[in-house]
């Protein structure tokens, strides 16, 4: 089965729940894991799980969460999601995150290099196209859907490491 994406739509929570609630059913069996076991690991009943697998239902959003967060290695989320499952859903729900929050794998699959400042990177998810800044040791700094949010972060982050230098 091709999993289509429409990269027109804007990643929110309605679009995460109808993304995830399809792909509920091969993230499960990819696991081994019954219908039983899976409504217990995500805190659905049975029959609810059934209604999602069968398409008459979508799971609702603290059970796309919870999914995300618990099968984030699953190959079947990651092929929707990229590499951090976890990292597109707090985005979606915060819409901007802005701290350090450390280590990632550098966005060598999953992101599209935007600008460069010094020792600061600004990159685009492909499939959810929110933005992150890291740094040169791959450290995550800045995360938000709204590009000139990210713009903006990135040229302090650049003046508040050369005024450091000083």
């Amino acid at each position: 089965m091709a999993i289509l994406i429409n990269m027109e739509v804007e990643m929110d929570q309605d679009y995460m729940t109808e993304l995830v609630s399809v792909q509920l059913k091969k993230i499960r069996s990819e696991r081994g894991y019954t219908q039983e076991k899976m409504a217990d690991v995500i805190g659905l009943s049975k029959k609810a799980l059934v209604q999602i697998e069968k398409g008459r239902a979508l799971a609702e959003w603290p059970h796309v969460v919870a999914v995300c967060a618990l099968f984030r290695s699953s190959e079947t989320l990651q092929s929707v999601l990229g590499d951090d499952p976890l990292e597109v859903i707090e985005a979606v729900a915060h819409r901007t995150i802005d701290r350090p929050k450390g280590k990632t794998m550098g966005g060598r699959v999953w992101w599209k290099a935007i600008e460069k400042k010094g020792e600061f990177r600004l990159q685009q998810h492909l499939i959810s196209h929110h933005y992150r800044i890291l740094d040169s040791y791959d450290d995550l700094w800045f995360s938000s859907f709204e590009k000139a949010d990210a713009l903006e972060r990135l040229d302090e982050l650049f003046l508040e490491a050369e005024e450091a230098k000083r």
